[in-house]
């Protein structure tokens, strides 16, 4: 099946070097849509539907600063929506990176880091990590830390269901929940099928080749897993599946 890709860039040039990370960055076929404005983007998302699951665009990325308005803006419109949604700009201040993951915004990268480093932390979706230029996750780390020894607690929902994973190494790991919630959800078979993968150390794309699926379906299996389950990393998934005999 091929992966419906949608670039939001106005700069022509910025806009071919985009197209060029993403097809080096995955071996799956892609069908990539550019646009250069919001205008188009939302008749593109109109047209074939934002819904990753429909078929629609599995994988955005959207620019800031375009001539008919703020990326932001159209990052708000597609909430709920499963596609990932990654920020490609030139901006790596707090005005514009927070906002934007709050946004809903599942990745951040600066488009004046190098091809070769693009094309590295877009790669991090296949391994379900977020992809995040290399100055954004120190700045991250700087604003995370400060807040985790003060209070234990985060000041900023940032959208993403991975980040958790990040700053775990300052936060107290007895908030891991070992015992299933109150009400139980079961997981499907095929979720069954991804966690015992999981359990054993494959990864993503090693998964969707033994399963005969894609990454991106493989990945959102992960998402419900990582949901049902109440936890945000594969270790917990992993342990807590042990505890409760589910593989």
């Amino acid at each position: 099946m091929t992966v419906k890709v949608l670039i939001i860039e106005d700069n022509p040039v910025a806009r071919s070097f985009l197209c060029r990370v993403v097809r080096e960055s995955f071996s799956d076929a892609m069908e990539i849509t550019e646009v250069g404005d919001l205008e188009n983007a939302r008749r593109q998302v109109a047209k074939f539907g934002s819904n990753a699951a429909d078929n629609g665009f599995k994988l955005i990325l959207v620019d800031l600063e375009l001539p008919d308005g703020n990326g932001m803006e159209f990052l708000t419109e597609l909430t709920g929506s499963p596609s990932l949604k990654i920020v490609t700009t030139l901006y790596s201040d707090d005005d514009h990176l927070f906002p934007a993951l709050q946004c809903g915004a599942d990745g951040y990268l600066l488009k004046e880091d190098r091809f070769e480093v693009l094309v590295e932390e877009l790669q991090r979706i296949v391994r379900g990590q977020p992809p995040l230029s290399p100055a954004i996750a120190r700045r991250l780390l700087s604003h995370f830390r400060p807040a985790s020894s003060d209070s234990g607690t985060m000041p900023l929902n940032s959208g993403f269901g991975s980040l958790s994973s990040m700053h775990a190494p300052f936060s107290n790991s007895r908030n891991v929940a070992l015992d299933p919630p109150p009400e139980w959800e079961r997981l499907t078979p095929r979720e069954s099928e991804v966690l015992t993968y999981l359990s054993k150390g494959f990864t993503i794309k090693e998964i969707a080749n033994l399963m005969g699926i894609k990454w991106f379906t493989v990945n959102d299996h992960i998402k419900s897993i990582y949901k049902k389950l109440n936890v945000s990393s594969r270790a917990e998934a992993a342990v807590l599946a042990s505890k409760q005999g589910l593989v």
